[in-house]
């Protein structure tokens, strides 16, 4: 159900069971993450510059798959600590850009897909949030962090103890994503965005990626932030894509970028 393709420096990696609205059970964690691993093992020999995750059907993700889960002996935690949180991790370190085009439903461990990717746009139909009140379950795959940070205590819990699923377009006018679009011109604006970013510096964008990283996750101040920003674009003066930055830019033509770092 996980189908990864690699065209024109851009990798696509589908969730391809819209039968179940692409739920995802052990082995397509699996799968998912051995896709991972090819396009970034593309990435470091140059011929991937940016990544594109999305899911067919109606929906991105319903999170997972519980059609053949025996409540009783169910384990959940090697479920989610165990297979689900390296995952993600190993989705948030890709080595180049990453961006998801989110459709219908984005829950449970499909919303913890879009929280470990660096740009995510959804439709603005699209349904976020946390049904798991329904099943006597809580919140999962970094969904309390993301709602607590960009919706704050009494929204996060609003939306827990109702199970009421936000729109795209209120998801993303409360800070949670990128963008929200109209759901039959998500995926090709989101190709469009992909391509051009493909073709940018993507070695300054990885930069950027592992500040915002270092940001957020170790509550850096104003100057500390700025102090790794300062190392990071003196590490960039050496690399080819700096030179051709601004050469093109003294040339007044468009730059070439090579998307090394």
């Amino acid at each position: 159900m996980i189908e990864l393709s690699i065209a024109g420096n851009i990798a696509e990696v589908v969730l391809n069971a819209p039968q179940k609205m692409n739920a995802l059970d052990e082995q397509a964690l699996a799968d998912l993450g051995a896709a991972y691993d090819d396009a970034a093992a593309a990435a470091a020999a140059g011929t991937v510059r940016a990544l594109l995750l999305r899911g067919a059907g109606r929906g991105f993700c319903a999170g997972r798959d519980i059609s053949g889960v025996v409540p009783e002996t169910d384990d959940a935690y090697h479920y989610l600590g165990d297979l689900v949180t390296p995952l993600l991790k190993k989705m948030a370190a890709f080595p180049a850009p990453t961006f998801a085009a989110a459709q219908g439903a984005a829950l449970g461990v499909g919303l913890g897909l879009l929280i470990a990717t660096d740009v995510v746009y959804v439709a603005e139909d699209a349904k976020i949030g946390s049904p798991f009140a329904n099943l006597g379950a809580t919140l999962d795959s970094g969904g309390h962090w993301l709602f607590t940070e960009r919706l704050g205590a009494h929204r996060t819990l609003d939306l827990v103890y109702t199970a009421e699923l936000m729109s795209g377009s209120e998801a993303v006018a409360s800070g949670l994503f990128s963008r929200a679009m109209p759901a039959g011109e998500l995926l090709d604006s989101t190709r469009a965005i992909v391509a051009r970013v493909a073709e940018g510096a993507t070695g300054a964008f990885r930069a950027s990626k592992e500040l915002v990283a270092h940001i957020r996750d170790q509550r850096l101040g104003l100057w500390a932030a700025t102090e790794e920003e300062n190392v990071a674009q003196g590490q960039l003066c050496s690399s080819a894509d700096y030179a051709e930055g601004f050469k093109a830019f003294q040339e007044k033509r468009r730059p070439v970028f090579k998307g090394l770092p």
